[in-house]
């Protein structure tokens, strides 16, 4: 279960690797770029085999990232997140959000093996500085209680 204080460390890094760019420019991933790099987050997207989408510098692995990262944002199907989330915890990554549709329970337990602490179940767009409809479906999960909770109190 996604904790509360696991979602407040994550949104706080100011940089995050983004596993799961795609070359269409119309998958989640490149919706979630824009939307955090509107918010002020230096985000780094790693594709294996592009260097550049739709004008994004993209990175083909966390050794070419200009900068280390502590979090990374997965949006791959599970089979393909099971390795970003191996590649990255080798690399130094502490912090793992996996995107709704990337977490199985294989990846799961993966992410408990490496140690990494990791948010799965969620949208990240509700979490990190929302605006617009995700503003909107925070609230009403708040309302809900459906939101990451510690020792009894709802974020």
């Amino acid at each position: 279960m996604t904790s509360r204080r696991s979602v407040e460390t994550f949104i706080a890094q100011p940089s995050i690797a983004l596993l799961g760019i795609s070359r269409s420019g119309k998958k989640f991933g490149n919706y979630a770029y824009r939307q955090l790099t509107a918010q002020g987050y230096r985000i780094y997207p790693i594709h294996p085999s592009a260097d550049v989408i739709a004008g994004i510098r993209c990175y083909r692995n966390f050794k070419e990232l200009p900068e280390q990262v502590d979090a990374a944002l997965i949006v791959l199907p599970p089979v393909q997140a099971l390795a970003a989330v191996k590649e990255a915890a080798s690399s130094g990554v502490h912090h793992i959000w996996l995107q709704q549709g990337a977490d199985s329970p294989g990846v799961l337990q993966a992410c408990r093996e490496l140690g990494l602490d990791t948010v799965s179940g969620e949208c990240i767009l509700m979490f990190a500085k929302p605006k617009g409809v995700h503003k909107a479906h925070r609230w009403l999960w708040g309302v809900l209680g459906k939101l990451p909770q510690e020792e009894g109190i709802a974020i």
